[in-house]
C-alpha cells in the first residue's frame, strides 16, 4: 500500500505543555484508518499538523510526498470536519453546499443533495440553527460529499443518537465502497467504530502507543482468568497491560498471542482465556503507559494449588 500521509519525529509543544512527544506514523491510501485515545491524548493536535492547521515545533509531516503547510495543491485534496465544525455567519445549509463546491476539486453534488434527503436536513435554515445532531450532520455530508483523497473526521457525531450514528457509519461504508478514499476516524466509541476500520493508531499522552492492522491488533492481546498463581505462572514473562483482583482469582490482560504451549498449559491449570476487544484493548494500554515498569512483566509466584 502506498504511503499516503507521514509524520516523523513529530512534537507540539503548547506554552511548555507538550501536546504530541516524538510521534512517527504512516497512513495508507484507501484505508478507514482509527485514531484513537482519551480525550486530551493529543488526536486532535495530531489532526490539525497533518492539514496544516498549526505549525510543528520539530519533525516533519509529508501529505502526497509533500510538505502540506501553504500548499494548495495537497490541501485541496484533504477534508478535515473538525468535532465543533465553524461555519460563517448566517451560513444556510445550502450556502455549506456551495462552498464545498467551489472548494473542493471532486466534490459530488447529486451524492450531497442525496444525503441532505437522507440526513433531513433543512437546506434554507441558518446552520446556527440547526441542533447538535443537525449540525454534526451537516459536517458529515460535506466531508462525504467533498469525495477528497483524504477525509479526516474529528468526533463527527457530536449530538446524533445511536441511531443517527448508525446510519453514519452504514453510509460512510457505503461511499468507501463504492469510491474508495483514505478516511481517518477520530473517535472514543471504539466498539461502534471497531468493524469499519482498517488500521488503528493509538494516542496517549501525546504519544504513539500502538499502531496496527486492526485485525492484527484485535488478536494481540489475551486476558487469563483464574486463581492467581496459576495464573501467573501461565503469564510468567508476558506483559502485563492490566491486573484485576478478584478474591482469590485474577483477570490478567496480556499484550500477547497465547501459542500452542501455552494454552495447553492453561487449560491443565484451569486457566480460562478470553479475547480481548479493541476497545478494551486501547483502554489498557493506555492504562499500563503509567504503570511502573515492575508491574509489567508477571514473573511465577510459587507453584499451582
Amino acid at each position: 500500500m502506498n504511503e499516503l500521509i507521514e509524520a516523523t519525529n513529530v512534537t507540539k509543544n503548547y506554552r511548555g505543555v507538550r501536546a504530541l512527544d516524538d510521534v512517527t506514523l504512516s497512513i495508507s491510501e484507501n484505508s478507514i484508518t482509527g485514531l484513537l485515545g482519551r480525550n486530551g491524548a493529543g488526536k486532535t493536535t495530531l489532526m490539525s499538523l497533518l492539514t496544516a492547521q498549526d505549525f510543528l515545533t520539530s519533525g516533519s509531516v509529508k501529505v502526497f510526498g509533500e510538505d502540506p503547510l501553504e500548499n494548495d495543491k495537497v490541501l485541496s485534496r484533504m477534508c478535515f470536519i473538525r468535532e465543533s465544525q465553524r461555519y460563517p455567519n448566517n451560513f444556510k445549509v445550502r450556502h455549506v453546499l456551495a462552498a464545498g463546491e467551489n472548494f473542493y476539486p471532486d466534490w459530488d453534488a447529486e451524492l450531497a443533495a442525496s444525503l441532505v434527503e437522507e440526513f433531513r436536513l433543512p437546506a434554507g435554515r441558518q446552520v446556527e440553527k440547526l441542533s447538535r445532531g443537525m449540525r454534526s450532520s451537516v459536517g458529515i455530508l460535506l466531508g462525504l460529499a467533498s469525495r477528497a483523497p483524504i477525509t479526516i473526521f474529528d468526533e463527527p457525531y457530536l449530538g446524533l443518537d445511536a441511531t443517527a450514528r448508525q446510519q453514519f457509519y452504514d453510509v460512510l461504508l457505503r461511499e468507501y465502497a463504492e469510491n474508495p478514499r483514505t478516511i481517518v476516524l477520530s473517535t472514543h466509541l471504539i466498539d461502534e467504530v471497531s468493524g469499519l476500520l482498517s488500521d488503528v493508531l493509538v494516542l496517549n499522552d501525546g504519544r504513539l502507543v500502538m499502531a496496527g492492522a486492526a485485525d492484527d491488533l484485535r488478536q494481540r492481546a489475551t486476558v487469563l482468568t483464574g486463581k492467581d498463581d496459576r495464573v501467573a505462572i501461565v503469564a510468567a514473562g508476558l506483559p502485563v497491560l492490566h491486573r484485576e483482583a478478584l478474591g482469590a482469582y485474577t483477570a490478567l490482560t496480556v499484550d500477547a498471542r497465547l501459542d500452542d504451549e501455552r494454552r495447553a498449559l492453561a487449560q491443565s491449570m484451569s486457566v480460562e482465556i478470553q479475547p480481548v476487544s479493541l476497545q478494551t484493548l486501547v483502554v489498557r494500554a493506555g492504562l499500563s503507559e503509567t504503570a511502573g515498569a515492575a508491574d509489567r512483566t508477571l514473573s511465577t509466584i510459587g507453584g499451582a494449588r
